[in-house]
């Protein structure tokens, strides 16, 4: 299997101490290469990723988790143009709603539930309420899907710049938009104080649109 060790060129001279980091992004990518790719070449597209957006001054606190997508997004696809290999990455996707208690809750379970692994998912809100809808909870019960130990999480910048999949739920929340993720919004209804019927039928549509994105993300998971 052929390796390619000819780096992209470096474009300006790094600051102090950024090699050292992006010598570490390029350690954790490696294994996932091995024997496609040397070690040469992922530090070189490592390098390359970072001089990309190093001057993206909003977005400098996660240069780190960025520079490693890109690069990561990178070499997948020259594996697959050059070497005609497929590389296997996990998915992120992170589902977003103001008070994440309800619509992203059921989201992250339902992809959790249905991809068997083959996914990381997480969920977050604007404005994360105390705890989770009591409605959503008992209509997931019904699946067998326990999410009564839930908490509403606060939304970071940084779950967004380490997820490749972005979906709002129809709540107008605005995330940080950063280069080369794939961002959706799905218009749902508001499940909060809704009885277990509404919730039900919203459930339904959230776990049709899930099961809709497994099969793109990973086209030969087996759904539950």
């Amino acid at each position: 299997m052929t390796t390619h060790d000819t780096p992209p060129a470096t474009r300006v001279p790094r600051p102090p101490g950024v090699d050292s980091l992006l010598d570490s992004i390029a350690a954790d990518l490696a294994p996932m290469f091995a024997g496609v790719f040397g070690p040469e070449t992922v530090r070189a597209h490592v390098g390359d990723a970072f001089d990309r957006i190093s001057d993206q001054a909003r977005i400098q606190t996660y240069l780190p988790i960025l520079t490693g997508r890109i690069a990561r997004d990178q070499l997948v696809r020259l594996a697959a143009e050059q070497e005609n290999i497929r590389v296997t990455t996990t998915p992120e996707v992170l589902f977003v709603c103001v008070h994440n208690q309800g619509r992203s809750q059921m989201a992250a379970a339902l992809l959790h539930h249905h991809a068997q692994g083959r996914v990381h998912v997480r969920s977050a809100g604007s404005a994360p309420a105390d705890s989770v809808n009591p409605a959503v909870v008992e209509v997931m019960a019904e699946l067998d899907i326990d999410i009564s130990q839930n908490l509403p999480k606060k939304l970071l910048t940084e779950d967004v710049a380490a997820s490749d999949v972005v979906i709002t739920m129809g709540c107008g929340d605005a995330c940080p938009i950063f280069p080369g993720k794939r961002y959706e919004d799905w218009a749902l209804a508001d499940p909060s104080g809704q009885g277990a019927d509404a919730v039900r039928a919203i459930r339904d549509e959230i776990d049709q649109r899930v099961r809709a994105l497994l099969s793109e993300l990973v086209p030969d998971a087996a759904s539950a």
